[in-house]
């Protein structure tokens, strides 16, 4: 069973997000914070992390970068969701090394789409 795990400060989001993962059979991590989704990706070397990009702590960009610094987790997937939409900010997702980027409101079946296609 693949590992999802969901980093993200707003509660509604967590809550649809975490409902959808478990509904495709994933198993499901939550951290509500950037220093909490980094200990998460360190401890429990989830498969898939799906990363809001402004968290408190530290943001969903400084957690990628600081990911793909690291020789033992650079391997992970993440996709970066973020009300940003902006050129500016979907190059910066790709520059801290987003492998995908989805900007919010997303349609549920898009975000499902993509994260089985992302797991393979």
């Amino acid at each position: 069973m693949a590992k999802v795990l969901i980093a993200d400060d707003e509660a509604n989001i967590v809550v649809s997000l975490e409902f959808m993962m478990k509904r495709e059979g994933y198993e499901v991590l939550v951290a509500r914070d950037g220093v909490a989704a980094l200990a998460a990706i360190r401890g429990e070397r989830p498969d898939l992390v799906l990363l809001d990009a402004m968290m408190p702590g530290m943001t969903g960009f400084d957690v990628c970068e600081a990911v793909r610094a690291d020789a033992d987790l650079r391997g992970t997937t993440i996709l970066m969701l973020t009300a940003k939409g902006r050129e500016t900010d979907v190059a910066r997702g790709v520059g801290a090394g987003a492998d995908a980027y989805m900007t919010k409101p997303f349609s549920t079946r898009d975000l499902v789409q993509k994260v089985r296609e992302m797991l393979g």
